[in-house]
């Protein structure tokens, strides 16, 4: 509106410019989610690339689109920015869909004020698939299904000590599920020691570590005390060396498939 001498009036000018930036931040938000329960070995272009492909597998966009635009990543967790809130309402069927072991929550900001939508899915109700064995619904579970109890230690044993001959068997003989160090941190605590592992089938295959001689003693590996998960089957050291000598090692990979390491003869 124009004041009587024809100048703009600066007060009008000033709110029209703070309603069309705070419609941009609300427009924003509405285009964002959380996705929470992320685990080690997550990447932003990675995490991009996988829902993006999820949304077009199950036509919740169309199959020549890419509607998961951005991607800010924190340790445990992520924000994604969708081409348009529409785009966002679909993404939340995504709830629950497995990645690296572990089952992503998705779901809208804290900051999120609505609507709600009351329809959304979760991504098994979807697919009509049902959870991974084994797979983590929430962080803590998730970390736990990384953690294994290490017995028998002794006072000489450092973290770096265990956790880099620990690393390095595994390695040697292929329960890696990728390359480099699967053990990501280790706690000494007087005859014992937890380590905590970078995916949760790389602990799962690291159970095969058992009675595993270091330093004059033979190690105990296991499932920490807390581990409420279903039993694993798993071998030995002894087992698991004398198979991979022989070529005969079987592991399920982290995608379920079999994971063979088998020694060439020279």
């Amino acid at each position: 509106m124009m004041p009587a001498g024809g100048l703009p009036n600066p007060m009008a000018a000033s709110l029209a410019v703070a309603s069309a930036m705070s419609n941009a931040q609300q427009d924003k938000i509405n285009r964002e989610l959380f996705v929470g329960n992320t685990p080690p070995g997550t990447t932003e272009l990675l995490l991009m690339h996988f829902l993006n492909a999820a949304m077009r597998r199950v036509n919740l966009c169309q199959p020549h689109e890419s509607p998961v635009l951005n991607c800010r990543l924190n340790p445990k967790f992520a924000f994604v920015e969708l081409a348009s809130a529409d785009m966002a309402n679909h993404a939340m069927n995504m709830n629950g869909i497995p990645f690296l072991g572990a089952v992503l929550k998705i779901s809208r900001p804290s900051k999120y004020t609505g609507p709600n939508l009351p329809t959304i899915q979760t991504w098994q109700q979807l697919t009509g698939s049902s959870l991974p064995v084994g797979a983590a619904l929430d962080a803590e579970s998730e970390k736990m299904s990384r953690e294994l109890f290490i017995g028998n230690t002794t006072p000489e044993m450092s973290e770096q000590m265990i956790r880099e001959f620990l690393g390095n068997a595994m390695e040697q003989v292929g329960l890696n599920t990728m390359p480099g160090n699967p053990i990501q941190a280790c706690r000494v605590s007087g005859k014992f020691a937890f380590v905590e592992l970078r995916t949760a089938q790389e602990a799962t295959n690291a159970l095969n570590l058992n009675n595993i001689p270091f330093m004059g003693a033979a190690l105990r590996v296991g499932r920490p005390s807390k581990w409420n998960g279903p039993p694993d089957q798993h071998g030995n050291w002894e087992d698991i060396l004398a198979k991979y000598m022989a070529g005969e090692l079987q592991l399920p990979s982290s995608s379920g498939a079999v994971q063979q390491q088998q020694q060439q003869a020279a």
